[in-house]
């Protein structure tokens, strides 16, 4: 079982705990502290536990040259890479502004520092690869595993969480349309909503690794549940084998049929005809 740790206040991952899931807002604000704001409720409105931005020093993360090249795009916010990035970037007064407001909605509040990853937007499903969660697994055993998603629609990053992701992570937006090249790789609201909702969902289907019968089976498991049963006559005194013995739903309800193999060897007490139910009480105790 991995290690689990408290991530945020009063807010545990890992072990048995429920997926941390994150709204990353990234740079879909638009440069809009209001916006920003807007999709803050949005994501504590759809159960998310946290919401992300990024935050650059640009002038450390970037050459002044890098920084002055032309920048002409449809998704551009400025005529160099330089005054794009800083009409997106928010001081640091507006992100205490920020987390603040996210303190009072309650939902938590992170940035991460901008620096080299990979990742394309929107990711093609095909390269998701998620079987590396559990190589992550194997490789770390003490760390719980996250999954941090640019790809379109929610099936992939539930399908992690089923694979064992503790945190996911995903973009969010108001409008897919909206002028920014993450848009397109981010959830919309109703989208973020139905992921939270699935990846609840596929906690609580995971359950236990322990196989046994259930509470809510019961019912079905008295009027249907598979007994063994003799396979044909046989004489009081017969040591079973396997090919005596048969699995049917019986009347009356006989030994349960997962301990089939239990009874080869064991001697009956009685004589049974076809389809008879084999009970404890038929079967020759050994004197120890």
């Amino acid at each position: 079982m991995p290690v689990e740790f408290e991530l945020c206040p009063g807010r545990r991952i890992g072990g048995s705990n429920p997926c941390f899931i994150i709204a990353e807002i990234g740079q879909n604000h638009q440069g809009d502290i209001e916006i920003a704001k807007k999709l803050i409720r949005m994501a504590k409105d759809c159960g998310a536990d946290c919401v992300k931005f990024q935050k650059s020093e640009l002038e450390h993360r970037f050459t002044k040259r890098a920084l002055e090249r032309t920048y002409i795009s449809p998704h551009s916010w400025g005529n160099t890479y330089g005054a794009h990035k800083r009409h997106l970037e928010f001081s640091h007064e507006q992100y205490r502004e920020l987390q603040q407001f996210s303190r009072e909605v309650g939902i938590f509040f992170t940035a991460s520092g901008m620096d080299e990853c990979t990742s394309a937007y929107p990711l093609p499903t095909e390269h998701a690869n998620l079987r590396i969660i559990t190589e992550f697994q194997k490789e770390f055993p003490d760390i719980p595993i996250g999954y941090s998603g640019h790809e379109g629609g929610i099936s992939v990053s539930v399908a992690a969480v089923a694979l064992g992701a503790k945190v996911v992570e995903r973009h969010v937006t108001l409008d897919k349309s909206w002028k920014g090249s993450d848009h397109a790789a981010s959830l919309e609201p109703g989208e973020l909503a139905a992921l939270v909702r699935e990846i609840r969902t596929v906690e609580l289907a995971l359950g236990s690794p322990v196989k046994q019968m259930l509470p809510c089976e019961a019912s079905c498991h008295k009027k249907l549940g598979k007994s063994i049963v003799a396979r044909k006559a046989m004489q009081k005194g017969t040591e079973l084998t396997l090919d005596m013995l048969g699995v049917k739903v019986a009347e009356p309800q006989g030994i349960p049929a997962e301990k089939i193999f239990k009874l080869v060897g064991k001697t009956i007490t009685v004589e049974l005809q076809e389809d008879d139910p084999i009970a404890n009480d038929m079967i020759m105790i050994a004197n120890d």
